[in-house]
C-alpha cells in the first residue's frame, strides 16, 4: 500500500472516524515521549498521557464539559525546546507533542484536517529515525532508502490497518475505540520501532 493511498483513505473517514484513528496514532509516539523524559528529567509523559484520555473521553462523550483548553495549558510548556538538548530524543519528544497540541486543537475547534496532520507527523518521525540511524552507520540518506526501509514499510502497513479497523467498524462506539486503541499497540513498540516495557 502506497503512502498518497493511506493519507487519501483517511480524508474519506468521517470526523470521529479521523479523531479516533488520530488517536490511535498517538498511542503509538507517545511512549517515545516518556523514554526522552527518562533521558533527560525533562517533562513529564503522565500529563500527557492524562491529555490524551481525556481527548478519547471527549471523543467518546462529546457533549461532557471535559474542558481541552485547561489541557492544551499543561501541555504547552511541556514541549522541548530543540537548542536546549543535545539528543536525537528531542524531535521525537517535540512531534509528539505537537501532534497531541493539534489533536486537541482539531477537536477544539472541530477541524478534521488536525486529524489527518498526526499521521503525517508520525510518518515524519520515522523518517527523521531512518535518516538518523543510517547517517549513524555512515550512509547518505535518500528518499528511496526512507521509503524502502523496514520501519518506514511498517509504518505505512500498521497505519493501513487501523484505517482498515475504522472502515470497517463504521460507528466509533466505545467498544470500537478499546480495540482499536489496543491494536495500536499489539505490537508492543513505538511507531519507530522502540519496545514498550
Amino acid at each position: 500500500m502506497n503512502k498518497a493511498n493511506n493519507f487519501q483513505r483517511i480524508r474519506e473517514l468521517s470526523y470521529v472516524q479521523k479523531a479516533a484513528l488520530a488517536g490511535a496514532v498517538l498511542e503509538r509516539m507517545l511512549p517515545n515521549y516518556g523514554l526522552f523524559t527518562e533521558a533527560t528529567g525533562f517533562g513529564d509523559e503522565t500529563v500527557l498521557r492524562s491529555a490524551l484520555n481525556v481527548c478519547w473521553e471527549k471523543l467518546m462523550l462529546p457533549k461532557s464539559k471535559i474542558s481541552l483548553e485547561k489541557q492544551v495549558e499543561k501541555v504547552e510548556p511541556l514541549v522541548p525546546e530543540l537548542t536546549d538538548f543535545d539528543m536525537f530524543g528531542t524531535y521525537l519528544a517535540i512531534d509528539t507533542a505537537t501532534a497531541l497540541l493539534g489533536f486537541m486543537h482539531g477537536m477544539m475547534a472541530k477541524d478534521d484536517q488536525e486529524f489527518v496532520s498526526i499521521a503525517k507527523i508520525s510518518q515524519a518521525t520515522v523518517a527523521r529515525y531512518i535518516e538518523f540511524l543510517l547517517e549513524s552507520e555512515g550512509v547518505e540518506p535518500d528518499n528511496k532508502l526512507v521509503r524502502e526501509h523496514p520501519l518506514m514499510q511498517y509504518e505505512i502497513e500498521v497505519l493501513g490497518e487501523l484505517i482498515d479497523f475504522v472502515e470497517q467498524n463504521g460507528r466509533v462506539t466505545p467498544e470500537s475505540v478499546r480495540e482499536l486503541k489496543a491494536l495500536a499497540v499489539a505490537d508492543g513498540q513505538t511507531n519507530i520501532g522502540l519496545e514498550l516495557n
